[in-house]
């Protein structure tokens, strides 16, 4: 599948599949540090591999456009006032809020049905997993930290009864597209921002998930650099970005430990 990369905030964009198959743009936050590369948005991401995985099959044609959110372009502003992104636009229509793209995508998109499985299980191991994260970046002390270790421990523990690739099986679901940018948050900025947490070295099934998903197009096309994400907790902390990180070459933590 081809992929062509031009961010920034006149509306520059990537581009994924065919010509005969309908043709899904998906507007994202562009990075903070640079206003051009992406941002680390969360759902931005986790709708980006969700899309990705269906321009893959070719049952559609991706566009995905960033948008710097610190100085929008008129033509933005006029279309969609101020909602931030995500905002899909599918044959006109534009679907605005993450509740309504991720129903959108369900019911509307060709195969997007099949991402989305139903698993009580998997949905309710990892809900709370970013708040309990959140509550470590607030508190750095030692309860949060075990805390949100234990429920990366029972993730780990799913996987190892599961003996599956991805959370649900064989093949990547909406559940892993939500949670793996999440690891990610946490195991970029979890490290940089509190003193004593690693996801431990132990947690074997989980770093083998995420050494497949490090694998996957779908993640490494819509990762946001290291950076980006330290830059992302940096601003709520009302941390100012340093002029050097600017003109840093971006980095993206893929390693594994052995």
């Amino acid at each position: 599948m081809d992929v062509k990369e031009n961010g920034g905030a006149d509306g520059g964009g990537e581009d994924t599949g065919g010509s005969d198959v309908p043709e899904i743009e998906l507007i994202i936050k562009a990075s903070t540090i640079d206003g051009r590369r992406k941002g680390a948005c969360l759902f931005c991401q986790e709708y980006f591999m969700d899309l990705y995985l269906l321009a893959e099959l070719k049952t559609i044609s991706l566009k995905v456009t960033t948008v710097d959110m610190q100085k929008p372009p008129p033509d933005f502003r006029s279309n969609f006032e101020a909602t931030p992104p995500p905002i899909l636009i599918d044959g006109g229509l534009a679907v605005l809020e993450n509740e309504k793209i991720e129903r959108h995508i369900m019911k509307n998109i060709p195969g997007g049905h099949n991402l989305f499985v139903q698993d009580k299980e998997v949905a309710t191991l990892i809900e709370n997993v970013y708040s309990k994260f959140k509550l470590m970046l607030l508190k750095k002390d030692p309860p949060s930290i075990s805390t949100l270790i234990a429920h990366l421990t029972k993730i780990d523990t799913h996987l190892g009864q599961k003996s599956t690739r991805f959370l649900t099986g064989d093949t990547l679901c909406c559940f892993d597209c939500e949670l793996m940018p999440r690891l990610q948050h946490i195991r970029v900025a979890g490290s940089f921002f509190v003193n004593g947490f690693s996801i431990p070295e132990g947690l074997g099934n989980l770093w083998k998930y995420m050494g497949a998903m490090y694998e996957l197009d779908a993640f490494s096309q819509s990762v946001p650099a290291d950076q980006d994400i330290l830059n992302h907790y940096k601003l709520q902390q009302g941390v100012k970005v340093a002029k050097h990180e600017e003109l840093e070459t971006p980095t993206y933590t893929t390693s594994i430990p052995n």
